[in-house]
C-alpha cells in the first residue's frame, strides 16, 4: 500500500460585516473572515492538504478568485469536489488532522460539529477527522485578533 501525506495552510483577516464560517459551521462572532469565497480557513487548509497529498496543485489552481463562480462559494461544497479529484487519482482519504488558530471565541463547543461536517464532505467516519483549536497567546496577527489561521495534514492511500 502506498501512503501519501499533504499539508495545507490558510489564513484570512477578520473584518466586520462578514459571517464567521469555520469547518462549514457558522460561528457567532462580531467579526467574520474576509475572502472571495466564504473564507472558511479550516476547510481551505483541508482542501490544500488533500490536493497536496494527491499531487494536484492547490486550491488557487482549481478555484481561482478570478472566476466569478467562486464568489461567495460554500467551501464545504468545494471540499467535496476536491475529494472527487483525489479519488480520480485512484486515492482514498485515510485521515485528516487540523488545528485552528484564533483568540476568540472559544471553539470547544463547536469542534465536534466541525469534525462531523468535514468528515461528511470527505466521506470519512468522524473518528478519522480531528479538529483542534489553539490561541496565539497574544502574539502575532492571531494573538492581536486580526485574523484566523488553520493548518491541516491529510493522509491518503492508493485504493485497492
Amino acid at each position: 500500500m502506498s501512503v501519501r501525506t499533504g499539508i495545507g495552510w490558510d489564513s484570512h483577516r477578520l473584518v466586520p460585516g462578514r459571517p464567521l464560517i469555520l469547518g462549514g459551521v457558522r460561528v457567532e462572532h462580531e467579526l467574520g473572515l474576509e475572502g472571495y469565497s466564504d473564507a472558511d480557513v479550516l476547510t481551505h487548509a483541508v482542501m490544500d492538504a488533500l490536493l497536496g497529498a494527491a499531487g494536484l496543485d492547490d486550491i488557487g489552481v482549481h478555484f481561482p478568485d478570478s472566476d466569478p463562480r467562486y464568489s461567495g462559494a460554500d467551501s464545504v461544497a468545494l471540499l467535496a469536489v476536491v475529494v472527487e479529484l483525489v479519488r480520480g487519482r485512484g486515492l482514498e482519504v485515510v485521515n485528516v488532522d487540523t488545528t485552528l488558530m484564533m483568540e476568540r471565541p472559544k471553539l470547544g463547543p463547536l469542534r465536534a460539529q466541525m469534525r462531523e461536517r468535514l468528515a461528511a464532505a470527505i466521506g470519512l467516519d468522524p473518528g478519522r477527522v480531528n479538529v483542534k483549536a489553539s490561541t496565539g497567546e497574544g502574539i502575532g496577527f492571531v494573538g492581536r485578533q486580526e485574523g484566523v489561521a488553520a493548518l491541516a495534514v491529510a493522509t491518503v492511500s492508493e485504493r485497492g
